[in-house]
């Protein structure tokens, strides 16, 4: 399809995507399309119009809005900046920014996949644990609102000095990713990561964060639960109705399309509801005025003062919070969620390409893509967003909702990113969100989460006594190992103190537990592969035939693959490509993420 052909973007019906198969079905180099591309509205080799990639990059922003802003939210009170609203919209916009960088870099020089990048989620628990630390516990006197002066150096340096103890270890962490990305090791690591490893490590990335989503939703339990109610309402049952949209186009000048808005939108949708409730019950003084009273978290004005004082525009920077300190257990602490991250993001990345219809991903863009992702994970580190970057599977969701998976329309959505970067009173917007809607959004994303680990189980033999122990085992160990060593710390003494904090922060991350245990059980009690589920897992993403040529989509920009990769020595790196028109795509167990 070239620019000019454009469908309307907005129409999901089957019968307007199959009445242009012929002008889908074939790309550039007029080879026929899969089955899987003739119904995309543009393949990943395609061009739309300007105006509509802008469109749909904003759409891909807002996708991924829950998780951009929940991520810092999150850290906040850990970080002593639980009354500092301005320093979180500071936080929230770095994260943008980053997130513009990272996305731009993945999509130009990684897998060359339209995957969008963000926070993870991973690098919460292994960062909270660490915070925790008694050296890093924040003092009585930050938790108090009436204490804290949030333009005074004392407090300044009290939020700051945390922030680059993280800033450190995540740069320090992300260079092991780039090294097991660009070194070719991720594909050998795999062999040895099956569902019985997947299930119990993605799983407690959630688990425990539901202290912290029930402290936000138990501000005024009343606004979570409709925001709750709003997010299933939209996602789950109104997913499937049509809203007519006023369009233009160039063949029809005025017309209407069905758009399905729910279930495009249902987060941001319930979130702006909720939001709006919170105001009209603030105006109305429905809600009480004493900061201690219970409801007051959920009065809109509570931060109000953080709009005015925030700039219109800040340009983010590296080092912008002070030089990066590193210790050893932040390092460890942080790994695991890098381990974490590598995991997900395979297998985002065979997701991704049999939603845009293009070949399985080959090794060297497998390799490219987890090592430009450490390359992120350093700049976030750098630029102190608090978090490292990610590929973010929500949003390969979105590409077979809008049958869009154009590689144009992800990199306006990185530039997106980038100007809401900068333009900090969107920032500061979000920083004023009430507590508990926060709360309610969280308890669900967290439980879509923890459901997203479990559901690796499905190809495994769940009537096999083996594999039950094996996850049930890791699962409550991961939960309760952790617990215990966050009561009894003093128990975990060996003399020397770095030692002991390395220990404190791997035993205190719950998805670094039963990860582990998961994956020392899984490949040391004897199970056929069958019964472990890996013969199915391989058949998953047998090589159908290609869309496009696998160096069309996966191969270097501006001919970078052919001048650089060619010659006798870098041909043979793992992240180059390789002069095969049709290399296979690698055997990997990471394949049930993309289901």
């Amino acid at each position: 399809m070239t620019s000019c052909e454009h469908p309307d973007f907005l129409q999901q019906d089957d019968n307007m995507l199959n009445s242009q198969d012929d002008g889908r079905g074939k790309k550039k180099d007029g080879q026929p399309g899969s089955p899987s591309s003739s119904h995309l509205a543009y393949g990943i080799l395609d061009v739309p119009p300007w105006y509509l990639c802008i469109l749909l990059g904003i759409q891909h922003f807002l996708t991924a809005l829950g998780g951009l802003v929940a991520v810092p939210l999150i850290l906040a009170k850990d970080l002593c900046l639980q009354h500092d609203p301005l320093t979180k919209s500071y936080l929230i916009s770095t994260m943008f920014f980053v997130s513009g960088i990272c996305t731009l870099l993945q999509v130009f020089f990684g897998v060359r996949l339209p995957i969008l990048q963000g926070g993870s989620f991973g690098f919460v628990a292994p960062s909270l644990a660490m915070l925790s630390l008694p050296a890093w516990k924040c003092p009585e006197w930050t938790l108090n609102a009436s204490q804290v002066n949030a333009s005074s150096p004392e407090f300044t340096e009290e939020w700051q000095k945390r922030i680059r103890e993280l800033q450190g270890a995540i740069m320090v962490a992300s260079c092991v990713q780039i090294l097991v990305g660009f070194s070719g090791l991720i594909g050998f690591l795999m062999r040895f990561i099956g569902p019985l490893t997947i299930a119990p490590t993605i799983s407690l990335v959630a688990l425990p964060l539901f202290d912290s989503a029930g402290n936000n939703a138990g501000t005024h339990w009343g606004v979570a639960a409709m925001t709750i109610f709003l997010i299933v309402l939209f996602s789950q049952y109104l997913k499937n109705v049509a809203v007519p949209m006023p369009i233009y186009g160039r063949e029809k000048k005025g017309h209407t399309s069905k758009f399905y808005l729910f279930q495009v939108f249902p987060v941001l949708l319930a979130l702006c509801i909720s939001w709006l409730l919170c105001f009209v019950l603030t105006v109305t003084n429905a809600l009480p005025k004493d900061p201690t009273a219970y409801g007051y978290q959920a009065r809109t004005n509570t931060e109000a003062n953080v709009l005015s004082q925030a700039p219109w525009f800040r340009f983010p920077y590296p080092g912008q919070w002070g030089l990066p300190t590193i210790s050893p257990a932040g390092v460890f602490g942080i790994m695991a969620g890098v381990i974490s991250s590598m995991v997900e993001s395979v297998g985002d990345y065979y997701a991704c390409a049999r939603l845009v219809g293009a070949p399985p991903p080959p090794k060297h863009a497998i390799n490219r893509g987890i090592g430009i992702e450490g390359l992120g994970c350093l700049l976030a580190g750098a630029w102190g967003s608090g978090n490292g970057t990610t590929s973010y599977s929500e949003n390969v969701g979105a590409l077979g909702i809008t049958k869009v998976g154009s590689r144009m329309v992800i990199v306006a959505a990185g530039c997106v990113l980038l100007v809401m970067g900068v333009f900090g009173k969107i920032g500061a917007a979000f920083a004023t969100i009430p507590t508990p809607v926060i709360g309610g959004m969280f308890l669900v994303m967290f439980g879509v989460i923890a459901a997203v680990g479990i559901s690796s189980l499905q190809y495994v033999d769940m009537n096999s006594s083996r594999n039950i122990f094996v996850f049930g085992f890791s699962i409550f160990c991961g939960l309760t190992v952790p617990n215990w060593v966050n009561k009894n710390p003093e128990m975990l003494q060996t003399g020397i103190l770095q030692l002991d904090q390395v220990f404190q922060v791997l035993l205190t991350t719950s998805m670094f537990v039963g990860g582990f245990l998961g994956f020392l059980l899984d490949n040391t009690i004897p199970g056929s592969p069958e019964e472990r589920g890996l013969l199915t897992w391989n058949q998953i993403h047998k090589e159908s035939e290609e869309t496009a040529k696998v160096s069309e989509v996966y191969g270097l920009p501006c001919g970078i693959g052919t001048k650089f990769c060619t010659s006798s020595y870098t041909r043979y790196l793992p992240f180059c490509p390789r002069p095969e028109h049709h290399e296979k795509a690698p055997s990997t167990n990471l394949q049930i993420l993309s289901v």
